[in-house]
């Protein structure tokens, strides 16, 4: 079912971001539209659905589990040959009247995009987004260059956060690894000799105008620039600009964000957390892409000016 190929020079018309029930359903339902689909998401579709030992509320499958629901939902997904692509976006910028989402030194371009990235349960630690943009950063492939021959620290909540590792030690003059996840993940990875490993939980960034370092519980690290690994990204980091409100991406009826061009369905959008809404929510939000698409489609053909004879 999934599939990390890449078709970096390729515009697709619709891109969407999260393979849970919301992701699945707006995949579908734009598939369906016969709009050209890319769906990111991870190597297991919806882990809160397989967890799930009975749901009772799904409309016309009582007492189904979630597993076996799950398994369905990606049933129906090789039906219509649809691919998860396991490239993880970690920043969607406009470029024009299209979108560039990049995932490490990967990028993949789409004429819009749905949010289908489920619960944020990401808690920064202290002073973290004052300091975004300013010493802190969530990917080395962009801004890793800025420190070469100086001295970073990397916070690793996953493996993606150990390879970021190896990548910065290849550039920066020193690498202090602060591994926030289990031994045994952390485990798998050869790290590159250079790599100085800090054991602690971080607590907060450091620093006056600009991040200088990382408070341990137990210590303090001093560096040029921090970097952050986490398997997600905050919504409004995502998507610069993207508006969020307390419970989540602020939508309309139809799924529309403050940005033209990107929608969002789900649990990101707020609750009440329920399946039915999830799927409910995808379609809607695939149903308006589309029509947003089709709408730019029609404005190409009148700007396009007239031949002459």
């Amino acid at each position: 079912m999934a599939d990390s190929s890449e078709s970096i020079h390729e515009l697709y018309d619709l891109a969407v971001v999260g393979c849970g029930p919301a992701g699945l359903a707006a995949a579908l339902n734009g598939t369906i539209r016969k709009k050209k689909i890319i769906l990111f998401g991870t190597d297991f579709c919806s882990p809160k659905l397989h967890h799930a030992p009975k749901i009772e509320n799904y409309l016309g499958l009582p007492n189904i589990t979630g597993e076996e629901l799950r398994k369905k939902f990606l049933a129906h997904l090789q039906e219509v040959k649809l691919k998860v692509n396991q490239n993880k976006i970690s920043g969607i910028y406009p470029e024009g009247e299209n979108f560039t989402l990049q995932s490490r030194d990967k990028f993949f371009k789409a004429r819009a995009v749905i949010l289908a990235t489920g619960v944020n349960t990401v808690k920064p630690i202290q002073r973290e987004l004052d300091y975004l943009g300013r010493g802190v950063s969530y990917c080395a492939t962009c801004d890793g260059p800025l420190y070469k021959d100086r001295k970073v620290i990397v916070l690793a909540y996953n493996r993606d956060g150990l390879e970021e590792a190896n990548f910065l030690s290849e550039i920066a003059s020193e690498v202090l690894l602060v591994p926030l996840l289990k031994e045994e993940e952390a485990a798998r990875v050869r790290l590159n000799e250079k790599i100085k490993v800090v054991k602690g939980k971080a607590m907060g960034i450091t620093g006056e105008m600009w991040a200088t370092g990382v408070a341990l519980e137990d210590q303090q690290l001093t560096a040029d620039g921090v970097f952050i690994v986490r398997e997600s990204v905050l919504p409004d980091q995502l998507v610069p600009g993207l508006k969020v409100g307390s419970q989540g991406i602020e939508v309309d009826r139809w799924g529309a964000t403050n940005i033209p061009g990107v929608f969002a369905a789900g649990d990101c959008t707020g609750a009440p957390y329920q399946l039915s809404k999830a799927t409910g929510e995808g379609q809607v939000a695939a149903l308006s892409a589309a029509k947003y698409l089709d709408e730019l489609k029609s404005k190409v053909k009148e700007d396009k000016p007239l031949a002459t004879v």
